[in-house]
């Protein structure tokens, strides 16, 4: 039996869009959608990342929690991809309104969607200019559980020689083709790091008091 737009006989309850079509928000979706999933892995106390972008990759990817998927951001240009896998921590809020950044370093690429446990390193303090304004849109930076690579890395220190300004370069030029700013104010260690994500969960916690 084929449904029309309107008919909800089959269709779960929750929000329809204006033409009609059912629209599965964080609030009416089956199970925990990413963005809201525990922060971190209790028994290990690491951070759980999810990888929208992975490294090597030309296309950006976001996640949308209102359809729990990932979606086509940009396409950067031809000889331009991310240099490592990037995506957020869940159960998180930056001051953008969007969930705290976080860069991870591995040894290969995963998929996205893919959720990660890590350590953080560090972070990126940074500022970010959108429709004229300027935001705080911090890059926190994490070494994956799993990594070999990487194994002995407890803070930016630890890294190679400038890769750090090297993330930061990346960061500048992808903004541009985006007509965005992009301004990292200072380098942090991982207790700053670990701060920056504290702050994330509290605005977040705040977002969804009452829901």
């Amino acid at each position: 039996m084929a449904l029309g737009p309107h008919d909800t006989t089959l269709q779960p309850s929750g929000a329809h869009d204006r033409d009609g079509h059912y629209a599965m928000t964080a609030e009416t979706a089956r199970h925990t959608v990413l963005s809201q999933i525990a922060p971190f892995d209790t028994a290990k106390e690491d951070v759980r990342i999810v990888i929208e972008t992975p490294r090597g990759s030309r296309t950006k990817y976001s996640y949308d929690p209102d359809c729990d998927c990932m979606e086509l951001s940009t396409v950067l240009p031809e000889g331009m991809v991310f240099p490592y896998d990037f995506g957020f921590v869940p159960s998180t809020l930056g001051e953008d309104g969007d969930p705290v950044d976080v860069l991870i370093l591995m040894d290969a690429a995963v998929v996205p969607g893919c959720v990660v446990r890590a350590r953080l390193i560090g972070a990126i303090e940074a500022e970010q200019k959108d429709n004229g304004k300027w935001v705080r849109n911090d890059r926190l930076i994490a070494v994956a559980t799993h990594a070999q690579t990487y194994n002995n890395a407890r803070r930016l220190s630890d890294l190679r020689p400038h890769l750090v300004k090297e993330i930061k370069q990346f960061f500048t030029s992808y903004n541009k083709l985006r007509d965005r700013g992009f301004r990292a104010r200072a380098e942090a260690g991982p207790h700053k790091a670990k701060s920056l994500l504290k702050q994330g969960l509290k605005r977040f916690d705040k977002s969804h008091k009452g829901k």
